[in-house]
């Protein structure tokens, strides 16, 4: 369980004051100048023992991805904050841009002095209005107090700019992002070059999530070894956690990594609509990774690594609780069109693959199909998956993956059934 003086985000509900004046008065900004002083290498290396890991879905160590920037180079250098959120189910970066911008701005700053960059963009989804506007007025706040822009206080020249989206799941790839920035068509880049050496402007570019660089300054403020002691090995520190669907009381909310599941649910949402025993299943990080039964959701733990290994993944950490009224056929098969939807179709098994999928996904719906299809869907989720460009193959592959390996025979019941029946229509 998680203290409240344990809490990063502390006005994650915007009760609140959002402005600097407020954000001051709950540490924001506090020895900024004193981290910059000490160095770049000391930031990256504090970072790096936080064991903090990047919350914007894959978990790749974070100070680990700031140190493959180039320390002597003749381009100048960018850091890219993802601030796109699209993944179904997740809703955290926007209480942040919304309630604690002052956190997000703060840590852009230590990160880009610590990458040795003096810019940085930050990709805000097409849909969030009101949340840039109020990203913007925070940003202006800082120019004008000269917590950031040239000749500030802080000794480091450093430029912000909100670049906002226009409603592009693929955006969201880190690469994609890079293209749209540049003001091209969002297609996710072939890798290698990574954005390490070519990336924004063909220059060495980071690109972090929003929860990732706003925890950066408290991190830092309270010690690395603060950080590393919450949570579980290898999974440490606090996390953002959003929980929607079939719950008493849908919210998003800090907590400890590794905290389990039900405990999360029971403590913070009130319970699941009718009861655990209601429990059908969970997406427990966002609409791309695999659903897990209502009797590991029972005892699992919400860290990168359990969840790894029941073959889902924490993802963003938007779970998605589903009750005994859902039919998870018709769930599964709203995912995978929101996937073909949001194909950039760069790549022919994510193009084709993601619409035939949905197809197939609707004849199953109805029991439309034959028992065999359900092998050759999960064959075709196999030649999708790590076959494209970017993880937007994977995305619309693991959903359905999720649902043959742990609801076919609620599958083979529906075809049963619609054969039944018109068996029986045929006979009378």
């Amino acid at each position: 369980m998680l203290h409240d003086r344990d809490r990063i985000f502390r006005n994650l509900y915007g009760f609140h004051d959002a402005r600097l004046k407020g954000a001051i008065s709950r540490g924001a900004w506090d020895g900024t100048k004193f981290f910059i002083d000490k160095g770049h290498d000391y930031i990256i290396d504090e970072v790096k023992k936080s064991g903090l890991r990047g919350r914007g879905g894959a978990g790749f160590p974070t100070g680990l991805k700031w140190s493959f920037m180039p320390k002597a180079d003749h381009r100048p250098s960018y850091l890219v904050i993802n601030a796109d959120e699209s993944e179904p189910g997740s809703c955290k970066d926007r209480e942040i841009m919304r309630h604690d911008p002052h956190l997000l701005i703060e840590g852009a700053l230590l990160a880009a002095f610590a990458m040795r960059a003096h810019t940085s963009y930050i990709y805000v989804r097409g849909e969030y209005i009101r949340e840039r506007e109020a990203l913007q007025r925070a940003i202006d706040e800082a120019y004008a107090a000269k917590l950031i822009g040239k000749n500030n206080v802080h000794g480091w020249d450093f430029d912000l700019y909100v670049h906002h989206g226009a409603g592009a799941y693929i955006c969201g790839e880190e690469t994609a992002m890079l293209e749209s920035i540049e003001g091209k068509k969002g297609q996710p880049r072939l890798k290698p070059p990574f954005p390490a050496n070519v990336g924004l402007y063909g220059a060495p570019t980071t690109i972090n999530n929003v929860e990732s660089i706003a925890v950066t300054g408290e991190i830092l403020r309270r010690g690395a070894n603060w950080f590393a002691a919450l949570g579980l090995p290898n999974n440490t520190g606090t996390k953002l956690f959003q929980i929607s669907g079939h719950v008493e009381r849908p919210c998003t909310v800090e907590e400890e990594m590794g905290i389990p599941l039900k405990e999360l649910i029971d403590k913070h949402c009130g319970g699941i609509r009718g009861g655990w025993d209601n429990l059908l299943a969970v997406i427990p990080g966002g609409s791309s990774v695999r659903c897990i039964t209502a009797e590991q959701a029972m005892n699992v733990t919400m860290d990168f690594d359990a969840l790894g290994k029941l073959g889902s993944g924490l993802g963003t950490a938007a779970i998605i609780v589903m009750d005994k009224s859902t039919d998870i056929i018709g769930a599964i098969r709203r995912i995978a069109y929101f996937y073909k939807h949001e194909s950039c179709g760069q790549c022919t098994p994510c193009r084709e693959g993601t619409g035939w999928m949905w197809r197939v996904l609707e004849r199953m719906e109805r029991g439309q199909a034959e028992k065999r299809e359900i092998d050759l869907l999960f064959d075709v989720t196999k030649q999708i998956e790590g076959h494209t460009i970017c993880a937007l193959g994977d995305a619309a592959a693991w959903p359905v993956q999720g649902l043959i390996k742990n609801f076919r025979p609620v599958i083979e019941e529906r075809i049963d059934q619609y054969q039944a029946k018109h068996a029986r229509v045929a006979a009378e």
